[in-house]
């Protein structure tokens, strides 16, 4: 009789100390790291928790938020100024308790959305690319995605919308996008018509 398979052992966070001369200190590797090195684990869903090293106090959120800083002056910008603004103005404000939620679920929204598109797309059209056509389609994902970036989720009426210039520029990578999808499309039915088995 089979014993039954033994439960996967969950990672744990990787412990990090920052110390007054503000380096980090990966108590993993036994070596000090940047906050690129950070970003990176981030990326690849490496957990990791960071504490004052003279306190022991748990500072995770502050080394999280200087990350987004370093990522958003690298000329990548990704959070809208009117996103920020309105962030902000809800610091002090009667719905600061509920915002960290609403935002909280409405990426992890955005991130299940975002995977369930990728998986449709490599399974409906990923047999039949040509090679080199699987990074094509993720740069034109990646455009997809800089476009989504220009709404906000606190919108409201009477508010600031977004500036007309970037809006222009989305306008402009959604007909793109729209002219690559049409092209890829005919490329398809031309895969299918040489794929399809004469009867």
């Amino acid at each position: 009789m089979n014993e039954p398979a033994a439960p996967e052992s969950v990672a744990q966070p990787v412990i990090v100390k920052k110390y007054a001369n503000r380096r980090l200190y990966n108590t993993e590797s036994s070596s000090y790291i940047t906050l690129d090195n950070l970003a990176e684990m981030v990326r690849d869903d490496r957990d990791f928790v960071v504490y004052d090293a003279k306190s022991g106090e748990d500072i995770t959120r502050g080394v999280l938020t200087q990350i987004i800083v370093e990522e958003e002056g690298k000329g990548q910008a990704m959070l809208p100024t009117n996103f920020l603004r309105q962030l902000i103005g809800f610091y002090g404000n009667n719905v600061q308790s509920v915002v960290p939620r609403y935002l909280e679920q409405a990426m992890a929204s955005f991130a299940r959305q975002q995977e369930n598109m990728r998986e449709t797309v490599q399974k409906t059209i990923g047999p039949f690319l040509p090679p080199g056509m699987e990074d094509m389609g993720r740069k034109n994902m990646a455009m997809m995605e800089r476009a989504m970036t220009l709404f906000t989720p606190f919108y409201r009426e009477g508010e600031a919308r977004p500036d007309p210039d970037a809006l222009q520029d989305m306008q402009e990578e959604i007909m793109s996008l729209r002219a690559e999808v049409e092209r890829l499309q005919q490329q398809l039915v031309q895969a299918r018509a040489k794929t399809k088995k004469p009867e």
